[in-house]
């Protein structure tokens, strides 16, 4: 599967491509990975937890 999943690297990454947090999206599911080791194992979550984590982030932010 991981091999299928368009990763997007993060929008604090630097212009030089420097390590950085590396997400793929599908339906039901968020895969994370450590840009510094892209082969697997890679964190995979439900969907509904990502989202929960990003916006626990984000109240805090605020």
């Amino acid at each position: 599967m991981s091999d299928r999943l368009v990763w997007r690297k993060s929008s604090h990454s630097n212009s030089e491509g420097g390590n950085c947090v590396e997400v793929a999206v599908t339906p039901e599911t968020v895969h994370i990975r450590d840009s510094k080791t892209p082969d697997p194992p890679h964190l995979t979550l439900p969907a509904p937890a990502w989202s929960a984590f990003v916006g626990a982030l984000r109240a805090r932010e605020s």
